[in-house]
């Protein structure tokens, strides 16, 4: 297998790797994205002459955007033109409000989705959305270039660059869980072709599980009576950037404040984003009835739970947010001693003070209804300096290589997950060592440049 030149790697993803502001004077000034992919990927393919293609955030990235590709923060970066009402169709009503509940099982189906005319113009929107995609990369690619194409918001991207450029290899990664073929049947016949051919036109298709891999080729022979080349490959978290944060100032000013919240006692945690898929609600309820039932943990036990917002531009995700934030209180009315308070709650993004509570936990809770993989799982054993627990819902796609150490349960089910929570801090010292020291190997057993070159050689390139 012949080793690719990395100026004939183009990636594609929906937010890049930098973004646009302004300064004092007026002018753009670039600044290094946020994300679980940019900080993966990032570091990977900075300097190395690839191409990066995302959409615009804002107005400075529309502006930056019309000076076509530019060298910025090591990429050779460019922003696609989108108009911004065909961007808030295709990422508020397909991407975030369609897809994401399709492949996370999240609708309520009494009652979602609601597919009608404006549901069929924002699809329209998508599929322009996808086109501007497609047209900029086949401009930019060079000659027989390997396309990484991240994530659901690309799903239309491989077929179409296949029309416009035979020549480009397309490696299609979708980091989120793909739906079981009942859920597709939601979606109306015209869109389903689209999705699923549209996957189907790449090289390959690549999946953090093999679950998800399975769901997607099931929908594949039920819509295509045929199977594209798929391959499953989990991302891991960076050990050297997770080290760096870990030792830095801000880390242990927050690591400190920590400490002084909580003392002695053994902390539960929890780091996420508010949104329904991660199941937020049903782990402080799972505190709840441990509390409940367990009066010798009352004042004994604090739940630190940094979670931040997610798509606040739409309603579901808002009405979710402040349930959380009641539910916590509402705890804390409940159980709050002197001295004492069961839940700290963090509502706003701050990563040091996530590294700091994933290095302090005795048990790490992470129980989404489903997720594609979820990096926290992995991110915590790497950083844990406790012998730390992880209580994990057997829904995420990190189960599949965390099962041999961690304890599972059923996110749907509060009092599973109240008794998972009781047997990791009831374990003595020397099962939560093997535990944790198992934890850590299993998480570090891959590095993100394993998972590049998994995409490579998918697209029949050595890495």
């Amino acid at each position: 297998m012949k080793p690719m030149d990395r100026a004939q790697l183009v990636i594609a993803s929906n937010r890049g790797p930098v973004s646009f502001g302004r300064d004092d004077d007026g002018r753009l000034v670039p600044r290094r994205g946020a994300g679980g992919l940019v900080s993966s990927l990032g570091p990977l393919v900075a300097g190395s002459g690839a191409t990066w293609i995302a959409a615009p955030m804002s107005d400075a990235d529309r502006e930056a955007a019309a000076s076509g590709r530019i060298d910025v923060e090591g990429f050779r970066f460019h922003c696609v033109d989108v108009d911004p009402a065909v961007y808030r169709m295709a990422y508020d009503v397909v991407s975030n409000s369609t897809l994401w509940f399709l492949h996370h099982h999240l609708f309520d189906l009494p009652r979602r989705p609601r597919i009608d005319r404006t549901w069929r113009q924002a699809w329209e929107g998508y599929r322009a959305y996808n086109q501007a995609f497609s047209r900029t990369l086949a401009d930019d690619s060079p000659d027989g270039a390997v396309v990484l194409v991240q994530d659901y918001h690309l799903s239309l991207v491989p077929a179409q660059l296949a029309e416009l450029r035979p020549d480009v290899r397309v490696v299609h990664f979708l980091h989120t869980p793909f739906c079981d073929p009942t859920w597709l049947r939601v979606l109306p016949a015209g869109a389903v072709d689209e999705l699923i051919g549209g996957l189907a036109g790449a090289t390959a298709v690549g999946f953090h599980s093999r679950r998800w891999e399975d769901a997607f080729l099931g929908c594949c022979r039920e819509v295509l009576g045929r199977q594209p080349s798929t391959f499953v490959s989990p991302l891991a978290p960076d050990p050297d950037d997770l080290a760096s944060v870990a030792a830095s100032d801000a880390c242990a000013e927050e690591a400190a404040r920590l400490d002084e919240a909580v003392g002695d006692r053994a902390v539960i945690v929890r780091v996420d984003r508010i949104e329904p898929s991660k199941n937020v609600l049903r782990g402080f309820q799972a505190f709840d009835e441990l509390l409940r039932a367990r009066a010798d943990l009352r004042g004994r036990v604090c739940f630190v739970a940094c979670v931040y917002p997610s798509r606040e531009g739409l309603a579901d995700y808002v009405a979710y947010h402040l349930e959380v934030e009641t539910l916590a209180r509402h705890l804390n009315d409940r159980w709050a001693e002197p001295g004492w308070t069961p839940v700290i709650l963090h509502t706003t993004d701050n990563f040091p003070r996530s590294v700091a509570a994933l290095r302090r936990y005795d048990v790490l809770l992470v129980n989404p209804v489903r997720d594609g993989l979820n990096l926290v799982a992995k991110e915590g054993p790497v950083l844990n300096t406790r012998h730390g627990v992880v209580a994990l819902s057997r829904e995420a796609g990190a189960w599949d290589e965390l099962r041999r150490a961690a304890i599972g349960l059923n996110p749907f089910d509060v009092t599973d997950t109240a008794e998972a929570l009781a047997a990791a801090l009831d374990m003595d010292a020397g099962e939560r060592s093997r535990r944790s020291r198992l934890l850590a190997e299993l998480a570090s057993a891959r590095s993100p440049t394993h998972w590049l070159s998994d995409q490579l050689v998918a697209a029949g390139v050595a890495a």
